[in-house]
């Protein structure tokens, strides 16, 4: 029987909407959302402002440069319009909370009780690991990254790096980082939904942790120093969605999976 499959009693019955009503409440969600990114962001803007919401996210790596060093703009408009991206993503990234919580309010309603015990807490996970991810990115990553990579830099080379190819750099890892952090989010969902038993994923350990170092030598810079750091802590949260998947499928059952017995007599 399916897990989501629905029980003799249904819970949901008779609080059908019509299709536009849903699309109304849609529609009031989405603008709700938007409202709380514009809010942010016109706040970020107005404090501490774009330029310095600039130099927050590359503190990492003018704290590496040669003395007197700076970063420069090849693009004549990138000195607006960089800063500006930084404010946007900022600002979105502060409302996110408000952004979830109106999705989740949209998709509540026709879920069942068993099936909110496992999407909310999914939700909130896995926007807390994506911003400890990034955080984890930002405060020791990078700075190990640019240490690293400054040292092998020849005497006769000054860096001065691009505002522009800086800002895509920081979004790859930031992508890149936060995404990895979501491992045991991935592990909890294809246990509860019955693609793989949790026993089956612990057996498959050995064959993640060659793939974890695969990924991170893959998408991060070639320096052994970034890819030992998302390598490493992927394979440490794969251990934790082990343990949180065999949690989820045990309390988060529909009640006839509840009600079923373990062994049946043949």
């Amino acid at each position: 029987m399916s897990s989501f499959q629905k029980p003799d009693h249904d819970e949901l019955a008779g609080t059908e909407q019509p299709f536009v009503a849903h699309l109304m409440e849609l529609r009031d969600r989405l603008l709700r959302a938007i409202i709380a990114v514009a809010v942010c962001f016109g706040a970020l803007a107005l404090y501490p402002g774009p330029g310095a919401l600039y130099d927050l996210l590359a503190a990492p790596l003018v704290a590496h440069l040669p003395t007197g060093t700076t970063m420069i703009a090849t693009n004549v408009i990138a000195p607006f319009f960089v800063p500006l991206k930084i404010t946007m993503l900022a600002g979105f990234m502060l409302a996110l909370p408000v952004v979830l919580y109106q999705a989740w309010a949209f998709v509540a309603p026709g879920l069942y009780s068993h099936e909110k015990r496992l999407v909310l807490p999914l939700v909130v996970s896995s926007t807390l690991l994506f911003f400890a991810g990034v955080a984890f990115c930002y405060f020791f990553v990078f700075g190990q990254v640019f240490k690293f990579i400054q040292s092998f830099a020849p005497k006769s080379i000054t860096a001065a790096p691009d505002i522009e190819a800086y800002l895509g750099f920081v979004m790859n890892m930031f992508i890149a980082f936060g995404a990895a952090f979501e491992v045991p989010v991935i592990v909890v969902v294809l246990a509860r939904i019955g693609v793989v038993s949790v026993d089956k994923l612990r057996e498959w350990r050995g064959y993640f942790i060659v793939v974890a170092f695969i990924v991170a030598a893959v998408i991060t810079p070639p320096d052994i120093v970034s890819q030992l750091a998302l390598a490493i802590p992927m394979c440490l949260l794969y251990e934790l969605g082990l343990f949180a998947a065999g949690y989820f499928v045990r309390h988060t059952k529909a009640p006839e999976e509840a009600d079923q017995p373990t062994d049946q007599s043949s």
